[in-house]
């Protein structure tokens, strides 16, 4: 049986003490057990380990906008 393929979604922040930038990879089921359905994300910085929020919509926009039209579907 071929293995189920998962969309991937890039996650990229900034950090805001020392400007280092973050890009994670992660498939629909990895960015729903690490963040949930939530505003903002926890990040910490690899650099200067600040650790930081980040609103979704500017981390991730492809799963904000998938999130917003799952909540738009459970509303009918």
């Amino acid at each position: 049986m071929p293995k189920k393929e998962h969309k991937r979604y890039h996650v990229k922040t900034a950090c805001p003490q020392c400007g280092c930038s973050e890009l994670t990879v992660l498939s629909d089921e990895e960015i729903e057990e690490r963040f949930g359905d939530v505003e903002n994300i926890h990040m910490e910085c690899g650099e200067c380990a600040l650790k930081y929020f980040t609103p979704v919509e500017e981390a991730c926009p492809e799963w904000d906008k998938e999130c917003k039209m799952r909540k738009e579907k459970m509303k009918k």
